[in-house]
């Protein structure tokens, strides 16, 4: 029988056997280097796609004559038309003068109407307490001008039937011969008999996701029913004739609500009063909306619509029987939503007509010359960035350079492509949010190869480097991009006029930096430090260790080298035998005295046992 060999204290023992895989698998092991390669190619393929889709549908676009190759540029910038609006009061009004609040009002409902049109970077202010004076680029056109001078009417209808915003699929709507027909003539407001098989077909067709246009919103007659859309609810409602007029509204308001016996509800409401004429007409349609709300409890007929411009603000159920003509409107209103709809109420009830008393042309507030000075601040900044780059980073900093290439290119499409699609225009301040980009987008690149630096002085390879490197910057990129969406999206929902073009570059540029971070700066990285010249530390790549030895020129949080503490280009160990010599004994004796002979001396300068040590006091770097 044969014997297995004594081991000594030193032989580790045979090697476990390890199971073999089942015959015919194929195993396949992909190793950590090639596969942050193949990650960085992809990443790379990736941009290259979008960069090839933008730009495709810009050029599909420019083609065919639907927008150009360059963003539209604002009022500030390009000119445009300048309209000067006299708001007039209509009705039993007529003749009266208007009110700041009214004017207010106005000034709301004008620039409702123009944002609706598609028309951005629009300029409507008041002018001595009287007029309304609208700027916008361009040339408006005739549907523009003609939405501007229509008259704002508040109306009250009452709900015939309700249905999802959403248009009914072709293929599912309702059969010829299954549609609505008229039983008689309608008895009242909220007879089903107003329905008719054209009415409700359109009703099935009708889109609330994309709101009617102003012009068909313009033309419902009083005595007829309509088809409305409530955006905020996205609802889509068929009504019945209007039933009372918006100027019945004598006051509205807003507070906490309370029930009955005085109690608050710890809720928000609008409170109506209703004038002399419109309480009566009010008391009937509440009688029979309670009414038929208490025979088919969930009937949308037991609704009323206050329709606003066309649109519905507000669509409540009739819950009791109002013969005051004090009415109050509850529901889950935040105290902004329910101050809003008061103000609509109150001062959206009053018909207002515009008329347009003087129409002209103006060239750009700013001009051509300031949009070039703001050009040529930006190619300024951008040279002395690449400039930094390439002094402190060497070859490394054309990684920056081609970053800054592409974020440009990438943020250049975006920007084209939403003037085409959201009729986005570039003002003067958002070219000066093109520019602090600049700045904010090397910012990142400056963070990444710090870091890398920093893994190199630890002692790490450079395709090592690299990948730590990335590790730790990715958070601090993320939270730096984080905070200066954050700040873009403050200040351009609390801002107003070009302050928001300012914002809504500076957060598209801080997505655009992200991607090219991502997909373009850290991908190349990777492929870089896999080379010859860069993985090798070459001379001039900035990633030379020899190089990251010393002291660097910039040292971060806006700190410079000082005079004195390049360590006149010495080495560490140069360093450290410098520091031995500088705290030997006063008495000249050789620090290495009573040290072992060179040829005893381990590596690294390990002493063998047994050997005296030296008397010199060991320095803090030693004890490191």
């Amino acid at each position: 029988m044969a014997q297995t060999p004594p081991r000594s204290s030193g032989d580790p023992g045979p090697t476990p056997a390890r199971p073999s895989p089942p015959p015919g698998t194929r195993t396949r092991t992909l190793s950590g280097p090639r596969a942050a390669v193949g990650g960085a190619r992809r990443a790379l393929l990736g941009l290259l796609v979008l960069l090839a889709l933008l730009g495709g549908l810009l050029a599909w676009g420019a083609g065919t004559d639907r927008t150009g190759w360059g963003p539209k540029l604002a009022l500030d910038l390009e000119g445009g038309t300048q309209m000067i609006l006299s708001p007039t009061l209509q009705g039993g009004d007529t003749g009266q003068e208007i009110s700041p609040e009214q004017l207010d009002q106005a000034v709301e409902i004008i620039r409702q109407r123009v944002d609706g049109s598609g028309v951005a970077e629009a300029e409507i202010a008041t002018q001595s307490g009287d007029n309304i004076v609208v700027s916008m680029p361009g040339t408006p056109s005739a549907e523009t001008r003609e939405l501007i001078q229509a008259s704002a009417e508040m109306a009250f209808r009452p709900v015939l039937t309700t249905a999802p915003a959403e248009a009914v699929p072709a293929d599912q709507r309702t059969p010829e011969d299954e549609l609505p027909e008229p039983e008689g003539e309608p008895a009242d407001s909220s007879d089903p008999n107003w329905i008719t098989p054209e009415l409700y077909q359109r009703f099935e067709a009708t889109d609330c996701t994309a709101p009617l246009p102003p012009e068909e919103r313009e033309q419902q007659p009083a005595d007829a029913p309509v088809v409305a859309c409530e955006p905020e609810t996205g609802t889509k409602y068929l009504l019945g004739p209007v039933e009372i007029q918006g100027t019945g509204i004598a006051d509205a308001s807003y507070g906490t609500a309370s029930n009955a016996q005085g109690v608050s509800l710890n809720q928000f409401a609008v409170n109506l009063q209703f004038g002399p004429e419109a309480t009566d007409r009010f008391r009937a349609l509440s009688e029979r909306l309670y009414g038929i709300g208490q025979s088919s409890p969930g009937d949308p007929r037991s609704q009323f619509a206050i329709l606003l411009d066309g649109q519905v603000v507000s669509a409540p159920s009739m819950n009791a029987v109002i013969a005051d003509g004090q009415a109050q409107i509850t529901g889950s209103f935040t105290e902004e939503q329910a101050r809003f709809l008061a103000e609509q109420l109150k001062y959206g009830a009053l018909p207002v007509s515009f008329e347009i008393q003087s129409e002209q042309q103006i060239s750009a507030t700013l001009g051509s010359d300031q949009l070039r000075m703001g050009i040529l601040a930006g190619i300024i900044g951008l040279v002395l960035v690449c400039v930094y780059s390439l002094f402190q980073y060497r070859l490394l900093g054309l990684v920056t350079i081609s970053s800054l290439v592409v974020a440009g290119v990438l943020t250049w499409l975006a920007i084209t492509l939403l003037g085409w699609s959201a009729n986005y225009r570039l003002s003067l301040a958002g070219v000066a949010g093109l520019i602090v980009a600049i700045g904010q987008t090397a910012d990142s690149f400056i963070v990444y190869f710090e870091r890398i630096r920093d893994e190199i002085r630890a002692g790490r390879s450079i395709p090592a480097a690299v990948d730590h490197g990335w590790q730790r910057a990715r958070q601090t990129v993320l939270a730096s991009k984080a905070v200066n969406l954050l700040a873009a999206l403050v200040l351009y929902f609390v801002a107003v006029g070009n302050v928001r073009g300012f914002a809504f570059t500076l957060g598209l540029t801080a997505i655009a930096d992200l991607l090219v971070v991502f997909l373009f700066t850290h991908p190349v990285m990777v492929l870089l430090a896999r080379t010859g010249y860069f993985g090798g530390g070459g001379k001039h790549s900035g990633l030379s260790p020899e190089a990251l030895d010393a002291v660097p020129l910039y040292r971060g949080a806006g700190r410079l080298r000082e005079p004195g503490t390049g360590h006149d280009g010495l080495t560490i160990a140069e360093r450290r035998r410098a520091a031995r010599q500088a705290a030997a004994p006063a008495d000249g004796q050789d620090p290495d005295e009573g040290a072992p002979p060179a040829e005893d001396r381990r590596p690294g300068g390990s002493t063998p046992v047994g050997a005296p040590s030296s008397s010199a006091p060991r320095t803090p770097e030693e004890n490191a």
